[in-house]
């Protein structure tokens, strides 16, 4: 993607627009924003790098398997070949937006950077199930299990071999170059918008970018992954889904929670000063030490403003659709390899319904005979009588 002729600058990574407006000012300020928000990005860096040693290293790095469903063969074809296409393109991804800048100008891209930070959401993917399961993914594909149960205070049901499963081979090649994929191509959406209508705001410019990017996340995911079999949302509102009851139903919220993270991800890139840099690198060049230090602080500054979008434009509001979430389709649940062991046949618990309270990790849980099953050496608890008189 080629920047306009007027930024075509050796310190332009991105489009640079003359006035950053509200987004941002060219001035810089006599503090340095840019060592805050690394020191956001370094803790929370910190965190996930300590949450994988955990899960590496503990009982729930175990693969949870299909079960006794097997998923159809044409299923298995997709799959297969689409994790073969991500894997492969992961290499190209890091060849043009890191390497190949690199050895042209001995430089790190906006774009670069950008490739490394979504790759590090991938943390943030399972973290929708928080409170309640209410996605589920695949589990004939490669997996063993997630993270999710080091996370503290996770309170869904995750046990060792029957918990959420994440597809380790597609999602952590595909955020990284996919959701840059889509972020450059939001922003040449913004673009075209500004050429159509040059008295646009930034604020009329984001609003278009989620427009689109809902009717873009339609088609990817409620027409093609998810009819291929990558992923469901069984817990979504069916009211407020598209093909709901089926296995590939299609919450349209989904689109407008995934809108806000791209919004927030396009704005990043588009919005940049005439050096190229984003809001959140005001200051770099008053950080003192080398070049390793100032790259550094700038990866930081931009990773932590990429996982807050995605943390409070998706994964905040996931929660109150997670604990208002529908009955599980039958659809869903007659399919083994998408329920990944919490619930249903052969499991002696029932899924998630609102008739039922929600199970979550050493909670007791309605088995489908209607009885109450208390976690080992638990009791209910006992009724203290009131005082009576004086």
């Amino acid at each position: 993607m080629s920047a306009p002729a007027e930024n075509k600058k050796p310190s332009t990574v991105t489009e640079s627009v003359g006035a950053t407006a509200d987004l941002g000012s060219k001035t810089p300020s006599a503090s340095r924003p840019v060592v805050i928000w690394a020191i956001i990005g370094g803790l929370i860096l910190a965190f996930q790098i300590y949450i994988w040693a955990s899960w590496a290293i503990g009982p729930h790095f175990e693969r949870v398997p299909t079960g006794p469903s097997d998923p159809p063969t044409w299923m298995k074809i997709i799959l297969g070949t689409w994790t073969t296409v991500i894997l492969a393109g992961w290499p190209v991804g890091v060849w043009w937006f890191i390497v190949r800048p690199w050895r042209r100008e001995r430089r790190i891209t906006l774009d670069g950077m950008l490739l490394v930070a979504c790759g590090l959401l991938f943390f943030q993917d399972p973290l929708l199930n928080y409170f309640n399961t209410w996605s589920t993914y695949n589990t004939w594909m490669f997996n063993r299990g997630s993270w999710v149960a080091e996370i503290p205070g996770w309170r869904s049901y995750a046990e060792p071999g029957a918990m959420m499963a994440e597809p380790l081979l597609m999602n952590a090649a595909g955020y990284s170059y996919g959701v840059l994929l889509c972020t450059i191509l939001g922003c040449f959406v913004m673009r075209q918008a500004k050429k159509k209508w040059p008295n646009i705001n930034n604020y009329g410019l984001i609003g278009i970018l989620i427009v689109w990017t809902f009717f873009f996340d339609l088609v990817i995911e409620g027409l093609f992954l998810m009819p291929m079999g990558l992923f469901t949302y069984p817990g979504a509102i069916q009211s407020l889904s598209i093909n709901a009851g089926t296995y590939y139903q299609w919450p349209i919220y989904e689109g407008l929670m995934w809108g806000g993270v791209q919004a927030g991800l396009c704005a990043l890139r588009y919005f940049t000063d005439d050096r190229g840099r984003t809001f959140v690198e005001r200051g770099l060049e008053r950080t003192g030490g080398g070049f390793v230090r100032q790259q550094g602080t700038r990866f930081l500054a931009i990773f932590a403003a990429c996982s807050i979008f995605f943390f409070v434009c998706y994964n905040l509001p996931a929660q109150w659709f997670a604990m208002n979430a529908d009955p599980w389709p039958e659809d869903i649940q007659k399919r083994s390899y998408f329920d990944m062991g919490v619930c249903g046949d052969g499991t002696g618990r029932l899924c998630p319904d609102p008739a039922l309270p929600i199970p979550g990790r050493d909670t007791a849980y309605i088995d489908p005979d209607g009885k109450l099953v208390l976690p080992d050496g638990v009791e209910l608890p006992k009724i203290v009588p009131h005082e009576r008189g004086n």
